[in-house]
């Protein structure tokens, strides 16, 4: 368990917002979590990545290939972008 406090102004939007939505607070805190973890821990692989390409140990990608492996691993068969 865990407690925050949060400014005057986003304490009254979350309560705002979860009111109209009929959920919880506290649902929406975690959404806000996971989706800033699943965003730094993205970045940090990325930054993890072009290390490693500026130090020559893997190569970069070129964009149609990333496109085509992707379709490989998750049968799309078309790939908007």
């Amino acid at each position: 368990m865990m407690t925050i406090r949060l400014p005057d102004n986003l304490e009254k939007r979350l309560s705002q917002l979860a009111e109209e939505t009929h959920r919880t607070k506290s649902y929406y805190v975690r959404q806000a979590v996971e989706e800033y973890l699943d965003d730094q821990e993205d970045y940090l692989i990325a930054l993890s990545r072009m290390e490693r390409i500026d130090k020559g140990i893997d190569k970069a990608l070129p964009f149609e290939d990333l496109v085509e492996e992707y379709k490989r691993e998750h049968g799309h068969k078309k790939v908007e972008h």
